[in-house]
């Protein structure tokens, strides 16, 4: 049987070459064949390791925006490039692969391996870090699991607040919803970072024109969700995110705060039916149709 974590190993390290190297794609097939011959001549593995390299350098622009939307505040050059490509090789595997082949946890359980084995000191807890909660993000066992039981999460934790809504707007009629898409692929609602104090509302209504270049007006409380994640710097992190009904004018979406996001659109209220969205959005977005509907 191929040995698929010393291939992974050899894709690896030719990741790393390419990348501090800061060579092109064709540079770096030639530095993964010449590893290949190098470390593993006659394995017999060569098309489960070039398909992987090829796909780690083909989706590199979608691993890394997701990189930094699991990561917050951390930019993809400030992570240590063996971090780096241990992570764009465990996400590609983790969303890309063939499950029937490579199962979610295997893809995590080799990277968190590979880091021990070549990272430092940190890497392992940095690397699943990023890895569980995109395996959180995309649907998986534990998306819904909230911060709440400290049991679940070590004990007590820092936490940020962020500030979000669900944004309307009237135009005769009917009504719009502004929706924000992120690289995970599902429509969800603007937000942004706030003390969370007594000024809340207005700290959402800036933090949101800022990532949409909308003004808004803050209207009813939606309601708070609560989640834990990863920093590299702090460890574990908890965030509560409070939402609000907010109403813009019907102007131009321009998507400012892009990290994490590749889209924001206005849709009408009946065609957000068939949208795909994350389970703990889906409670607000119900709520504020409800009170739009009720106006």
């Amino acid at each position: 049987m191929a040995n698929r974590h010393l291939s992974r190993s050899i894709v690896l390290q030719s990741l790393f070459e390419w990348d501090f190297r800061n060579e092109s794609f064709e540079e770096a097939l030639e530095v993964f064949k010449r590893n290949v011959d190098e470390f593993a001549p006659g394995q017999g593995d060569f098309a489960f390791m070039e398909a992987l390299m090829k796909g780690v350098l083909e989706k590199k622009r979608d691993l890394d925006l997701i990189i930094e939307k699991a990561a917050p505040d951390w930019p993809i050059d400030k992570i240590s490039i063996m971090d780096r490509n241990i992570l764009r090789q465990g996400l590609f595997e983790l969303l890309f692969s063939d499950r029937a082949q490579v199962p979610p946890k295997v893809a995590i359980n080799e990277a968190i391996e590979l880091a021990k084995s070549f990272g430092s000191d940190t890497s392992s807890k940095f690397v699943n870090g990023v890895l569980g909660a995109v395996y959180k993000e995309i649907g998986e066992p534990g998306k819904e699991e909230t911060t709440k039981d400290k049991k679940k999460i070590g004990g007590p934790i820092p936490t940020e607040y962020l500030g979000g809504a669900v944004v309307y707007a009237k135009v005769g009629e009917d009504i719009y919803i502004a929706l924000v898409h992120d690289v995970f692929g599902r429509w969800t609602l603007s937000k942004g970072h706030i003390a969370g104090g007594e000024d809340q509302p207005a700290e959402v209504a800036g933090a949101i024109t800022e990532e949409l270049s909308l003004p808004v007006t803050i209207h009813d409380k939606l309601g708070t969700n609560e989640y834990a994640t990863y920093h590299p710097e702090k460890g574990k992190i908890k965030k509560n995110v409070t939402y609000y009904l907010a109403e813009a004018p019907f102007e131009d979406i321009k998507l400012v705060n892009s990290g994490g996001l590749d889209d924001a659109r206005w849709f009408k209220l009946g065609d957000i039916l068939d949208l795909n969205f994350y389970n703990d959005i889906l409670p607000l977005i119900t709520k504020a149709v409800n009170i739009l509907v009720a106006k």
